[in-house]
């Protein structure tokens, strides 16, 4: 078997052959390569101690040299090197007390969390695959090393990393592996939350991000890192737009969504968590949620930031489930009202919002109508941005200055009320976006 090998990655191969050192790349990297994927980064393993990864080559950052890590830098590029090693206890669920480094790859890929990440290969050397990798490839199987248990008491993370492998690679979990996880999951409490967050999104924004959502919620995960989506399990009200649980729902949702866009599954993940709080029941027995959207857009911000998102995350998907609940299909918004939902959810999100919509609305019984009314406020936006009609007070045809020299009144609070009444105005109507105009609905104003 033949693996083309980067030239900067071959290069270090080389190096350490050349001094008698055995050098492999080595874990997720050969397994996208069987796969016919091409790796994000490439890991290369040595049987070379990390103070003579040093010597032998020009740039390097001792990245982690107590595990044994050292970064080679070519070209600009950064190449993890690390020396074979063994771990001791891990004290944590999370980082081995300590390393011993030794001379047998073999002895390096057994500690390794998976067996399709515990391959290495060389052009020398050929494939080196004491577990069964390849096998599993063909199988399309998550299956730890060894015993699992013991895999993710070492490294609780493992777990999440084994349900986001399956999504992203479209593998089943091995049995017994899965078993393992579920016989584990409250370890996950000892993992920091930036790796969660991590984890999740790459779960998120994989092909299969509801396969992954479904497993983290049958190994009882998900109720640790997001018990308010978990609190959506289950919850059934009987609604005139669906039946299913909003938990359901809510995957049905990211199903629908055509874009692995972080911004858009986060938004469809948390889009209707508001409804636990809403709930409002007809005299028929049918439920509805008044207000659940903006109920939603608060519920969401603490979430995220327990989650440690960054703010203009926060911001981003708390503007997009804010607005993202279509009502009465008959009626068509003006472009005042557009525009003014454009400045709330704000022109880099708006597309955003209408992917939501879309998906939201193609879980409903009858979606047209409301994809209709979606669509003409698309179009609608289309043109406004188009066309730069104003949106904000620094488009408005007048300034403050403006309004002090002809209307004669002084610097204060005064000159913003006026030029937040004069956008108000020309949000309803564009035409009246000129200085005489705007001036005479300033004096109008006083």
């Amino acid at each position: 078997m033949f693996i083309n090998i980067p030239n900067n990655v071959q290069f270090i191969i080389d190096t350490f052959y050349n001094n008698n050192y055995e050098a492999f790349m080595v874990g997720g990297c050969v397994r996208d390569c069987l796969l016919g994927l091409t790796p994000k980064d490439y890991d290369i393993t040595t049987s070379a101690l990390p103070n003579i990864t040093e010597s032998l080559f020009e740039k390097t950052i001792p990245t982690g040299i107590k595990h044994g890590t050292v970064t080679v830098v070519l070209d600009n590029e950064n190449l993890e090197v690390t020396t074979y090693r063994t771990e001791g206890n891990y004290l944590d669920n999370r980082h081995p007390e300590s390393v011993e480094f030794v001379s047998n790859i073999k002895e390096d890929l057994s500690r390794r969390d998976f067996t399709v990440n515990a391959l290495a290969y060389n052009n020398k050397e050929g494939l080196i695959d004491y577990f069964n990798g390849i096998d599993d490839i063909k199988n399309k199987i998550i299956k730890a090393v060894g015993d699992p248990n013991k895999r993710f008491q070492e490294d609780a993370l493992r777990m999440l990393r084994a349900i986001r492998f399956s999504c992203q690679l479209g593998f089943e979990i091995d049995e017994l592996t899965y078993l393992a996880i579920k016989e584990n999951y409250k370890l996950i409490k000892n993992i920091s939350i930036e790796r969660i967050r991590d984890e999740l999104c790459k779960i998120l924004i994989s092909n299969n991000p509801c396969d992954g959502l479904n497993l983290l919620k049958d190994t009882g995960i998900l109720e640790i890192i997001i018990p308010e989506i978990y609190s959506l399990v289950g919850y059934t009200p009987l609604c005139n737009n669906h039946n299913r649980d909003v938990f359901n729902h809510t995957l049905n949702v990211i199903n629908n969504t055509s874009s692995n866009d972080l911004i858009l599954r986060l938004s469809a993940l948390f889009h209707d968590v508001g409804k636990l709080n809403t709930l409002k029941q007809l005299p028929n027995g049918h439920c509805y949620f008044p207000g659940h959207a903006q109920e939603g857009a608060i519920i969401c911000k603490p979430i995220l930031s327990r989650l440690k998102f960054d703010n203009t995350t926060i911001d981003k998907v708390s503007k997009i489930i804010y607005d993202h609940l279509v009502l009465d299909v008959n009626y068509m918004p003006t472009d005042g009202e557009i525009k003014r939902l454009l400045r709330r959810v704000g022109s880099e999100n708006i597309f955003t919002l209408f992917e939501l919509q879309k998906a939201d609305i193609n879980s409903l019984w009858d979606p047209v109508p409301f994809l209709k009314k979606v669509n003409y406020i698309s179009d609608r936006v289309k043109l406004i941005l188009k066309n730069n009609e104003p949106l904000y007070i620094k488009d408005l045809a007048v300034t403050g200055s403006d309004l002090m020299t002809h209307l004669n009144i002084k610097p204060g609070k005064i000159i913003g009320e006026i030029l937040t009444f004069l956008l108000e105005s020309v949000l309803d109507d564009k035409n009246l976006n000129n200085k005489e105009s705007l001036l005479e609905i300033a004096q109008n104003f006083l």
